[in-house]
């Protein structure tokens, strides 16, 4: 799954071969063919792979508030867990070049939706606990949730396509003062 990282970095979805993914591993394509039937199989295995690093690193202290818990997966998905190899932000130019390509692929736009809805589920249940605790006032959680979710993915493409380097920053700040705030349970 590296090597498939590197060569996309490197060759880009649209002039990817499966000799480049082999060149990064000092494979032949035939070795690498056992394993996948395609460049298509190979590639829907590795965003498989992206996304399960990035849904299983988000790491909370199990009796953390739920203001905390909250910023926690805003900051895991707006900044990323650090890798040994490859930051962040490498990671998410490869992440959205595939989810650009998704809008003409039905498969792996099911895979993204379904990414999606995991996130914004996550903040929603987050949203809903501290709801219950007292700690957010009544607000629609589903609706919180989706808007979150977007400012994320909104802010990581501002960053990525257009190279406004300060746009998850600039987001984490927006969320804090326009939503974090305004969920604060006021006496």
């Amino acid at each position: 799954m590296e090597a498939t990282f590197r060569a996309l970095s490197k060759h880009g979805y649209k002039d990817l071969r499966m000799r480049d993914i082999g060149e990064e591993m000092d494979l032949t394509r035939q070795v690498i063919h056992y394993h996948f039937d395609g460049k298509y199989d190979l590639l829907s295995s590795f965003l498989e792979h992206i996304i399960d690093q990035y849904e299983g690193s988000v790491v909370v202290e199990c009796d953390a508030d739920p203001r905390t818990e909250l910023r926690a997966r805003i900051d895991q998905c707006l900044f990323g867990p650090e890798f040994e190899q490859f930051g962040h932000w490498d990671r998410m130019k490869v992440y959205h070049e595939l989810y650009t390509q998704a809008q003409n692929d039905g498969d792996h736009r099911e895979v993204f939706n379904e990414h999606y809805d995991r996130i914004r589920g996550s903040i929603v249940e987050v949203v809903e606990d501290g709801i219950e605790k007292g700690v957010f006032r009544d607000v629609d959680a589903e609706r919180m949730g989706q808007l979150i979710t977007d400012v994320i993915h909104s802010a990581r493409g501002r960053r990525i396509s257009l190279g406004h380097e300060d746009a998850p920053e600039e987001a984490r700040k927006a969320m804090d003062e326009f939503v974090l705030d305004s969920l604060e349970r006021t006496e």
